[in-house]
């Protein structure tokens, strides 16, 4: 029997289960945008580190050409490594007498991390990062 005192609330045993379902769904959606988004952003950390060490790899080169194969060959080898797997017709290489520029081009919408990106507001599909390096005179 239930009995009403003055001054007292009343029961409030279903109320915890109201909130959390109103709740629940704009947890869900932060959770996974949250997961989404920093999946980006680790992809576009590494094709920019992957960018910036190609570049650096093919300081060795005596030509642009030389430098151009030496940047391609460090991005075939590493970014497999990576977890970038990056397709060489999304490279370029650009080198004068004082730089060398390295661009690198990722779609990531074949990546695994990017699989829940369609129940969140998604991320660009492609990262374009780029990286140039001085060649002396410093």
């Amino acid at each position: 029997m239930l009995r009403i005192v003055p001054g007292k609330d009343r029961s409030r045993d279903g109320s915890i289960a109201v909130e959390f379902a109103l709740v629940f769904p704009i947890l869900l959606f932060m959770l996974i945008g949250m997961i989404v988004y920093g999946g980006w952003f680790w992809l576009a950390h590494s094709v920019q580190s992957l960018a910036y060490e190609s570049a650096r790899a093919s300081l060795g080169g005596l030509d642009a050409t030389e430098r151009r194969q030496l940047a391609l060959d460090f991005v075939a080898s590493r970014g497999q490594q990576m977890g970038v797997p990056v397709d060489p017709a999304a490279v370029q290489v650009t080198s004068d007498n004082q730089t060398v520029a390295v661009r690198i081009g990722y779609n990531v919408s074949n990546h695994p991390i990017m699989t829940l990106r369609n129940l969140t507001v998604p991320p660009p599909q492609t990262i374009e990062r780029e990286a140039v390096v001085r060649l002396g005179g410093y």
